[in-house]
């Protein structure tokens, strides 16, 4: 009798294992959830720094080690496997989640760089989550396989803070190093169900985690064609827009630590942070997957993507209000303008660089596209806090003009370019 699975018991194990690997995925994503609101809060309390330039630098830290790491670990999982990999990134964020709550106690922003780096070490396995859901999936599978990764990411950023607020119990005070060791013990419980449950899923034709990553040849192929290379530019605007708004929005909240200064627009509590940050996350769910999802087909990629830059910049601007007026619905409206633009522009801009883009060489220039997408977090992170310092209102106002040129990048490349279509064979 033959050993082999029958081909619906197969599908079954490839399902429950993909339930599986999205469990992991959104575990490990509520631990950065928790911590990401509370960061530059607890460093700006930790260490005098009129210029924000260090904790530019440890905001952008985690984005950075995950852009050098991610080919690492996807080359990695292609030697050894995708479980073992993924169970590494597991274990890592166990121990620097547990850094940071040590670090939280110890007032010490070494320690806080220390886990921030290496937290972005263990969760730059994205490219091996996203390489075991290939192995296990059909072509006509994958674009639904793929989209439990990015559910993850979504409902992780959605409830991660929310378990960052059950961290302070009464809403206010400070909530010490708990949010550092609930996202440790998150972490800890993925790791175990990924050892317990996890089967390996690496086979000989399975694609290579790493092909999706930066390299010369996908970055020529992308600028061959001029409307991908403006999406391309289009998309790290964009990035670099949001992440210097995100980075900077709970020093805002909360207020800036530094001499002198005692009147803040808003002086949120840490509670108050957490719960402003998961309302941001169920608004981008929301849009993404009740309104994009349902209108994508419909309406072009350039019409949805030019509506998304006019609602950031206006959300953007809405903002500067709200901090001179001090008001706090104008604020919620705002920071629900703003998010909706991106949820509108990301979507849209992966699609539209897909459509233009050869089949054969998409791989390459997506990975451009993810190589992009980290730069700008980078930069992003590390300029949004020292603008902050310079002036409360100046990320806000930057990131607004940032997107103007985003929006024109967006018009130019709709009417510049066409979708891929291959050459026909010539006759004879």
């Amino acid at each position: 009798m033959s050993s082999a699975a029958p081909p619906s018991e197969s599908s079954s194990q490839n399902r429950a294992a993909r339930g599986i690997v999205f469990l992991t995925v959104f575990i490990d994503l509520l631990g950065f959830g928790m911590v990401l609101p509370l960061l530059p809060i607890y460093a700006d309390q930790f260490v005098v720094d009129e210029s924000g330039l260090e904790i530019g630098l440890l905001m952008a830290s985690f984005s950075a080690m995950q852009f050098l790491f991610a080919p690492m670990w996807g080359r990695l999982s292609d030697r050894i496997g995708r479980r073992p990999v993924l169970m590494i990134g597991l274990l890592g964020s166990v121990v620097f989640y547990t850094l940071f709550g040590i670090g939280t106690v110890m007032q010490s922003m070494t320690m806080l760089f220390i886990s921030r780096i290496g937290a972005g070490i263990a969760g730059a396995t994205i490219s091996t989550a996203q390489a075991y859901i290939a192995d296990t999936t059909t072509l006509e599978e994958r674009p639904k396989g793929m989209a439990l990764i990015g559910m993850a990411f979504g409902l992780g950023f959605t409830f991660g803070p929310l378990f960052g607020y059950l961290a302070v119990p009464s809403g206010t005070g400070d909530p010490g190093p708990w949010p550092g060791y609930a996202a440790a013990g998150l972490s800890l419980a993925a790791l175990l169900l990924a050892w317990f449950k996890l089967p390996e899923s690496i086979r000989s034709d399975s694609a290579s985690a790493a092909k999706h990553n930066f390299s010369l040849s996908g970055l020529k192929d992308a600028l061959s064609v001029p409307s991908v290379g403006m999406l391309l530019l289009s998309l790290f605007v964009v990035v670099f827009s949001f992440a210097a708004f995100e980075t900077t929005l709970s020093m805002l909240l909360k207020g800036v630590n530094e001499p002198g200064v005692t009147e803040q627009p808003f002086s949120f509590g840490f509670g108050e942070v957490c719960l402003t940050y998961a309302y941001i996350g169920f608004v981008l769910a929301l849009v993404q997957g009740g309104i994009v999802r349902r209108i994508a087909g419909k309406v072009s990629e350039g019409v949805l993507a030019s509506t998304g830059s006019v609602l950031m910049i206006g959300g953007l601007l809405l903002i500067l209000k709200a901090t001179q007026d001090q008001s706090v619905t104008l604020l919620m409206i705002a920071l629900a303008i703003v998010v909706a633009g991106f949820g509108f522009m990301m979507p849209s801009l992966n699609s539209f660089i897909s459509r233009r883009s050869d089949p054969e060489k998409q791989g390459g220039i997506l990975g451009i596209g993810q190589s992009i997408n980290s730069l700008a977090r980078i930069l992003g992170s590390a300029l949004g806090i020292p603008l902050l310092k310079l002036n409360i209102l100046a990320p806000f106002a930057f990131s607004a003009g940032v997107m103007l040129l985003g929006l024109l990048l967006v018009i130019l490349a709709s009417r510049g370019g066409k979708d891929y279509q291959e050459a026909e064979p010539e006759a004879g």
